[in-house]
């Protein structure tokens, strides 16, 4: 997890530098969910982990970012997969909801939208022996319903 505009929690970095470490011993392929909200803090975890893990990627912020790239050491970067709802919404949760919480500081329950649903993800291609990623594909799909 993050540590801006999220509740604090223990320096991520030094974590994921020590787990990594420890996931080595047993394979070459380690994927790295970072749940973010800033893109400069899912950056810095690219480059602190930049030849040490397969990939990075960003979640959190539900809008897929077109900044995908495998750097030279061979780890594949994004700064956030984007949602998978509907996205005719704001965040997966009905517009006129969101509108009245950010209007009246007062809370809502979060429903659900419903419409236009698509599907966000990422393909990355990986070499099985090295671990090193060796391509990135952005992925979204419309679905029909």
């Amino acid at each position: 997890l993050g540590r801006t505009f999220m509740n604090h929690h223990e320096d991520p970095y030094v974590w994921a530098e020590a787990l990594v470490e420890d996931i080595r011993r047993e394979t070459p392929i380690i994927f790295v969910d970072f749940h973010a909200e800033a893109t400069s803090e899912k950056l810095a975890m690219f480059r602190i982990l930049d030849g040490l893990v397969t990939a990075v990627i960003g979640t959190h912020t539900h809008v897929q970012t077109a900044d995908e790239q495998v750097s030279a050491a061979g780890t594949a970067y994004l700064t956030d997969v984007g949602m998978t709802g509907p996205h005719d919404s704001i965040l997966g949760v009905k517009t006129e909801l969101i509108l009245r919480q950010l209007r009246t500081g007062l809370p809502v329950r979060h429903e659900l939208a419903t419409g236009d649903v698509r599907l966000s993800a990422v393909a990355i291609d990986v070499d099985p022996e090295t671990g090193r990623a060796t391509g990135i594909e952005r992925i979204s799909v419309a679905m029909d319903g």
